[in-house]
């Protein structure tokens, strides 16, 4: 659904207060020095979201407010019924008034799109060859697709059947319009779905590769991990995910203005974890402008990786040794 890649104003912090380490840059691209971290929060309630580790590291906001830990964002965001629903149609809302364009997706870095397709490429060529190296027929689902950039320009040549799901609908039209010029009886766009993440359940094993880039931050904590859970469903015998976002590097940071959150590293892999997803391979895209946000694409499967067992070469142990 969202793109946005530009990271959030610094702000300036008196040495009395408990701040987080600073997870973004301005648009001059001075960097927030790291900080104290905040004292241990309390326990949690009984019946609290998911809690992990990385979730109990402050946060801040677009507007520079501290948060203890993603708990007392998430409860003031998204504590009840009413408040959750008001959370994600803001979301939608904020991206329903943006061009349905690479440039208006990409929020005015048009630029970006070539280094992030070419990042992408190479990751997939490396996944598909050592996960799929037999198989001559593939689907893949894009998820929060946008205007079908990825689509477009990576996905559909690499894979018989594309998917696309996205909220936004005129977002959706203008996939439809662009993908009609580029797909044929070989390789296609089959399926257009209007609808959020957090309410989409994929057809059960159709899919060899579900991605999922620039939108994974519009969903709370929990309904992460849940559409993760449902979405393990959707893939092949040997499929996988592939999840590129915008990095923060620690805690995490809220954008009041389109509701979402950047996650810090450590956050995705505790949040993996709950989901029953394992990192089979996870690469930092490089190229993209200093003032944007870190981006990091983790390849995540439901079997865990297989261990190689090292054994110390005979050859080098037998090798004869100087006596001193």
């Amino acid at each position: 659904m969202r793109e946005n890649l530009l990271s959030l104003p610094s702000y300036k912090f008196s040495p009395t207060l408990t701040p987080t380490q600073i997870c973004f840059i301005s648009l001059q691209t001075p960097k927030l020095r790291r900080a104290s971290p905040p004292p241990p929060p309390p326990p949690p309630p009984p019946h609290s979201r998911v809690q992990t580790k990385a979730m109990e590291v402050g946060g801040l906001d677009s507007k520079g407010r501290q948060f203890k830990n993603a708990e007392e964002m998430w409860r003031e965001q998204t504590g009840d019924p009413s408040k959750k629903c008001d959370w994600y149609k803001h979301g939608v809302g904020y991206w329903e008034g943006v061009e349905a364009s690479v440039n208006g997706v990409l929020g005015g870095y048009a630029q970006v799109n070539e280094p992030d397709i070419e990042g992408s490429e190479a990751f997939l060529n490396t996944l598909l060859s050592e996960r799929f190296p037999n198989s001559d027929h593939f689907a893949a689902l894009d998820c929060g697709s946008g205007i079908g950039r990825v689509t477009k320009n990576l996905l559909i040549r690499y894979f018989n059947e594309v998917d696309l799901l996205e909220p936004v609908s005129h977002f959706l039209d203008a996939a439809r319009e662009n993908l009609g010029h580029t797909s044929s009886d070989i390789h296609k766009a089959t399926n257009f779905f209007c609808m959020p993440l957090q309410e989409f359940t994929p057809d059960a094993g159709r899919y060899d590769v579900i991605w999922v880039q620039w939108c994974i931050g519009h969903l709370t904590d929990d309904d992460f991990v849940s559409f993760f859970s449902r979405a393990k469903a959707g893939l092949k015998p040997g499929g996988f995910f592939v999840l590129k976002e915008n990095i923060a590097r620690t805690g995490f940071v809220l954008d009041n203005e389109d509701r979402s959150i950047t996650r810090s590293d450590s956050y995705f892999r505790e949040l993996f974890q709950k989901c029953g997803l394992h990192i089979y391979q996870s690469k930092d895209q490089k190229g993209l402008p200093e003032e944007l946000f870190a981006v990091k694409m983790y390849a995540l499967t439901t079997d865990s990786p297989k261990r190689v067992h090292r054994t110390r070469s005979k050859v080098k142990a037998n090798m004869p040794r100087i006596i001193k």
